[in-house]
């Protein structure tokens, strides 16, 4: 399965100008030793990128199928361009950060981060922590998804019953007959029968 997983991670460069900005030095280490971890669990790192603004559409190429955040000090700023770039198609976000200011997980999680990891970049942690963010999401997505047929079903049943609400009071049907007559006409027509209900409904908005 890890093979399979193709991760892009969003990080600063690692080139460090500075040799005496020990900060830097000590934020250039962590990102590589992250993502050599992700290489000795032997995931798929398709590539590193920065947080600016064409991150959307790089993301949009490669298509991955997790988003690792690597930041530290601008770790907001990083998130948010991520956040930013995965709102149309949603993909899981691991974040990680020495950054101990966790004034903003709350908003991070909210914003679709499937993990948050503070400090401690073991080897070993590495694909637990993937493999439970994998799971969260794929199960928010399942959740998600259930809700949004649940919608749909109650949008649905709404429309069929102003649909035989309408057909009782123009035809003097009962609503077993007038959900009947629906039925057939959605049968014959070979349409859905909440298609037909609202095409009824249009036709009848037209014409007053």
């Amino acid at each position: 399965m890890n093979e399979a997983l193709r991760i892009v991670v969003v990080a600063p460069d690692l080139a460090v100008t500075d040799p005496d900005d020990e900060h830097a030095l000590l934020q250039a280490e962590r990102s590589r030793a992250l993502r050599i971890g992700l290489l000795e669990n032997n995931f798929n790192l398709v590539a590193t990128l920065p947080a600016d603004v064409f991150l959307s559409e790089r993301l949009a190429q490669l298509q991955p199928d997790l988003i690792i955040v690597d930041a530290e000090s601008e770790a907001r700023d990083a998130l948010e361009h991520v956040v930013m770039a995965t709102r149309n198609e949603r993909r899981p976000i691991v974040m990680f950060t020495n950054d101990e200011d966790t004034s903003h997980v709350k908003a991070a999680v909210a914003a679709g981060v499937s993990a948050y990891i503070v400090a401690g970049l073991a080897p070993q942690r590495i694909r637990p922590i993937l493999d439970v963010a994998m799971a969260r999401f794929q199960h928010e997505q399942a959740l998600r998804a259930e809700l949004a047929d649940a919608k749909t079903e109650l949008k649905d049943r709404k429309t069929i019953d102003r649909a035989k609400g309408l057909l009782m009071e123009r035809q003097g049907l009962t609503e077993q007959a007038a959900y009947e007559k629906l039925r057939k006409t959605a049968m014959d027509k070979g349409l859905k029968l909440v298609d037909v209900a609202q095409r009824m409904l249009d036709v009848a908005d037209l014409l007053g």
